[in-house]
């Protein structure tokens, strides 16, 4: 059973790191705010200012900055300040013997799959949600009410609109999961985690569907779909073609490998590139129903 990093209270300090793209602490500013009026301190680490190229900074730089982040026990969470790429460039030269000691609230998606992915291997639950530079998104309330209420450990359930490729069935396990491509990207590496009895969610953006196809092609071959208990697919925003169609859709394209096998099958789940990106609890054992009606997920 994966280990639940202490809640957070009103008062506890949280700190805004950037892994990924960069940032400018202009655009933290609506995050700082909101998060304060949530009753906590916030830090922002010295990557919110920095810039190499593409990067918040050096891959030193945010690997030092997370670090600092990581081995503080003063610091209760930590948000990310957006995806883009770069986690996985630093993610084998941070030391979490800090963490360990003082488990601590990780917070993001997209490129953060790969911290997601790799606190639950290391056996600790972190949250797959909105970063801070969408915090203040329009139409993303419900998303960022959804963070909140993981943060600070309030009761959390989603309801979801049936959808024709759903599958029926009742699914109970450890979610798992987040960007397709990560996904694929982690396989073989110290950040590859099981999906065994658990409940996959995946979403992704701005792919080709033929990388789609070849990412589910990954999947399956690499036994990740085989004893799944469940799987949730999320948002597959901006879908790229090329000049001759691949002739499936996205979501058709997940539905062919996902006949292979008996588990129950949600479309429509409300995560991934899109305002309605429902916080998630990577590592929490969780239970959904598939039927006519709709999907439930809620956890145990």
């Amino acid at each position: 059973m994966p280990v639940t990093p202490p809640l957070l209270r009103a008062g506890d300090q949280v700190a805004i790191v950037g892994t990924a793209r960069k940032v400018t602490a202009e655009e933290m500013a609506p995050a700082v705010e909101i998060l304060t009026r949530w009753g906590l301190r916030v830090v922002l680490g010295e990557s919110i200012t920095a810039e190499h190229h593409q990067f918040a900074g050096s891959d030193e730089l945010r690997r030092r900055d997370f670090q600092r982040q990581l081995d503080a026990p003063e610091i209760r969470a930590i948000i990310c300040a957006r995806g883009g790429y770069g986690t996985t460039r630093i993610i084998d030269q941070l030391d979490f013997s800090g963490f360990v000691q003082h488990p601590k609230w990780i917070a993001g998606f997209s490129d953060i799959t790969a911290l997601n992915c790799h606190l639950l291997r290391m056996g600790y639950e972190s949250i797959h949600g909105v970063m801070a530079f969408i915090f203040n998104q329009t139409g993303g309330e419900d998303s960022l009410e959804s963070l909140r209420r993981a943060l600070f450990g309030e009761p959390i359930a989603y309801s979801v609109s049936a959808h024709p490729l759903n599958r029926p069935g009742t699914a109970a396990g450890e979610l798992v999961g987040g960007n397709l491509s990560l996904l694929q990207n982690l396989t073989g590496t110290a950040s590859d985690c099981p999906t065994d009895g658990r409940i996959l969610f995946l979403e992704d953006v701005a792919e080709y569907l033929m990388n789609v196809d070849r990412m589910m092609v990954h999947l399956d071959r690499t036994g990740k779909l085989r004893n799944l208990a469940g799987l949730l697919v999320g948002h597959f925003t901006d879908p790229q073609d090329n000049a001759i169609p691949f002739g499936q859709t996205s979501y058709e394209i997940i539905a062919s490998y996902a006949a292979k096998y008996q588990f129950p099958v949600a479309y429509g789940f409300p995560v991934g590139h899109e305002p309605r990106n429902m916080a998630l609890i990577c590592g929490r054992n969780a239970q959904f129903s598939v039927t006519a009606a709709g999907t439930e997920l809620s956890y145990l």
